[in-house]
């Protein structure tokens, strides 16, 4: 089960992820707010969107068939 922690910051504050993960306040405007993120290299970072919509293409993707035949024609054009 998840949960929402929901905070109150200021522009120049930030929170934690954990010990290696920052959230830095950079400012707002209007609706907008401007985080930065401070995490290890290895941490993939996206938008809510991009992640869904790579999600959504990978099960597509999952449920493709390929033959051995065609996987070879694909790995030919590569070289």
């Amino acid at each position: 089960m998840m949960s929402m922690l929901v905070l109150s910051r200021k522009k120049g504050e930030s929170l934690m992820i954990g010990d290696q993960i920052e959230i830095v306040i950079l400012g707002a405007e209007g609706d907008s707010v401007k985080v930065g993120i401070v995490a290890p290299k290895q941490v993939e970072i996206y938008r809510k969107e991009v992640y869904q919509a790579i999600q959504q293409a990978n099960e597509e993707a999952a449920k493709t068939s390929i033959t051995p035949g065609q996987l070879g024609n694909l790995l030919k054009k590569k070289t």
